[in-house]
C-alpha cells in the first residue's frame, strides 16, 4: 500500500498487486503509454490525461508532476515509511544531507547558494531545466554547502553530484 499526498491537502491510497490496481479501494485499469522520457499519456476511467514527471527527490520521496498542464507536488509513503514515522525514526536520515544529485539530465539555469551557506530542509539550491520545464532543486535536509560542482548554463547528466555538503 502506498499513500500519495498531493499538494499537502489531498491523500490517496494506492495498492498495486500483480496486475490489479486500486485507488482509495476502487479498482482502476489505466491504459497508458510513454510519449517521451518522463512524459506519458493515460486513459483512466474514460478520462484522457497527459502526465509529465518533473523534479523527483528520491531521499524525501517528493516529486512534481504536471497533469494536463496543472502542476502538483506529490509525496509518496509506503508501509515502511509509515512504520519509521510511527517509531520516530523518520527524521534521523533526513536531518543532514551529504550531497545533491541531478534527478534527471538537464541544464543548470541558476544556483541559489554559495560555498559556506547554511541551508535548511526545503531551501531552494538551484534551478535545473529539463524538457523545457524549470525544476527547483531543494535541500532534502539541513547542512552547510561544502562544494558546488556545477556552474550556470552547464549541462549535467542524471546522477551527477551537483552540490556537496559538510
Amino acid at each position: 500500500m502506498i499513500t500519495a499526498k498531493v499538494n499537502d491537502n489531498q491523500q490517496f491510497e494506492i495498492d498495486i498487486k500483480s496486475n490489479h490496481i486500486t485507488l482509495n479501494g476502487e479498482a482502476v485499469s489505466p491504459d497508458w503509454t510513454m510519449i517521451s522520457e518522463n512524459k506519458y499519456h493515460a486513459i483512466i476511467n474514460n478520462q484522457s490525461l497527459t502526465i509529465e514527471l518533473g523534479n523527483v527527490e528520491e531521499a524525501s520521496k517528493n516529486m512534481s508532476i504536471v497533469v494536463n498542464g496543472i502542476k502538483y507536488q506529490v509525496t509518496l509513503q509506503n508501509q515502511f515509511d509509515a512504520l519509521l514515522k510511527q517509531l520516530g525514526m523518520d527524521k534521523l536520515a533526513a536531518n543532514k544531507v551529504n550531497n545533491i544529485k541531478a534527478p534527471m539530465p538537464g541544464l543548470v539555469l541558476r544556483i541559489s547558494v554559495a560555498v559556506g551557506d547554511e541551508i535548511k530542509k526545503g531551501d531552494p539550491l538551484l534551478v535545473l531545466e529539463a524538457m523545457k520545464m524549470e525544476n527547483v532543486i531543494k535541500a532534502a535536509g539541513d547542512g552547510v554547502v561544502k562544494k558546488i560542482n556545477v556552474s550556470e548554463k552547464i549541462a549535467v547528466e542524471k546522477g551527477s553530484i551537483l552540490i556537496e555538503f559538510e
